[in-house]
């Protein structure tokens, strides 16, 4: 008992030293306590920026350079966690507005992507009905999901974009942002800051890509297996993340197709992805391009 006393002592005593060692070689950790923020706020980066279209991926000072650098573009998209069948992650819509939204962004050349709002409306919880029968599904009411738009919204404004863009890929989440942008758009009067509902990235967005699918690039489904999915969805998640498709173990099972449209080989459907996703990406940016252009007339 005496010796583990003695160790412990020991041990305390090495974590005091090396604490003193570290404070002493670091003497700029005391200096930015104090800093004001103000002083932060108008400090210069004292490293070279890094680069992504996603907001999370930034430091502020970044994101700060960015808006005084005309990057006063924000967008704002909607995803969900639902069901949809056997083979896709309940993130679906997520997934494919990871690959989708910095696509746009590079496109418009003066655009950021807030993080995607992964939680929307997908039917009442309690009695469920919709998505909402299934394990899995996550769902907000209509007040809850217009309320937490809202207050990002008012969080990007405060941050000086100038432009806040709001898209969604679900079908349930359109009126929402609809409602959201309309509401603040009045509040907000003549201001500086401009929302905007692209409901277009949606509606007419998937059937041209469909369209764009079987036209341009050759690809149609000849049925449908019955279950939330297709060809379209799939491709483009597989852009992002192939393992959220389950592509290893449908290829095992020889379940590796979609309403008569094979996903394998697996390289082949992530290219197929990635055109629809440029597509996509396209004509949505035009979209945007329009709708803020009529918003300044």
């Amino acid at each position: 008992m005496k010796a583990y006393r003695q160790f412990g002592s020991l041990k305390r005593g090495l974590c005091v030293l090396a604490t003193s060692l570290v404070v002493a070689q670091s003497p700029n950790l005391s200096a930015q306590a104090v800093f004001t923020d103000d002083e932060l706020l108008a400090a210069d980066r004292p490293i070279a920026a890094g680069h992504s279209y996603w907001m999370e991926e930034l430091t502020f000072m970044e994101i700060r350079d960015l808006i005084a650098d005309g990057v006063t573009t924000v967008i704002l998209s909607t995803g969900g966690i639902e069901e949809n069948g056997p083979y896709l992650a309940t993130g679906k819509h997520n997934l494919i507005l990871e690959a989708i939204c910095p696509a746009i962004a590079e496109k418009l050349g003066n655009a950021l992507c807030a993080p995607v709002v992964k939680f929307v409306p997908q039917g009442n919880i309690d009695p469920p009905s919709g998505a909402m029968k299934f394990p899995g599904s996550i769902s907000l009411t209509a007040a809850t999901y217009e309320a937490l738009l809202t207050d990002i919204a008012l969080s990007l404004r405060q941050s000086g974009f100038t432009d806040i863009v709001l898209i969604g890929d679900s079908g349930g989440n359109q009126r929402g942002m609809a409602n959201v942008a309309a509401a603040l758009t009045a509040q907000w009067g003549g201001g500086n800051t401009r929302i905007h509902f692209v409901g277009e990235f949606y509606d007419p967005g998937w059937v041209e890509t469909e369209r764009f699918t079987e036209r341009e690039l050759g690809v149609a489904e000849s049925g449908h297996d019955g279950y939330h999915d297709d060809i379209w969805v799939t491709a483009m998640m597989m852009v992002t993340d192939p393992d959220q498709v389950r592509i290893a173990e449908r290829v095992d099972a020889g379940l590796a197709s979609i309403n008569g449209v094979s996903i394998v080989p697996m390289e082949e459907t992530i290219e197929l992805g990635r055109k629809m996703v440029e597509f996509r990406a396209e004509f949505t940016a035009n979209e945007i391009r329009r709708v803020l252009s009529e918003s300044r007339n």
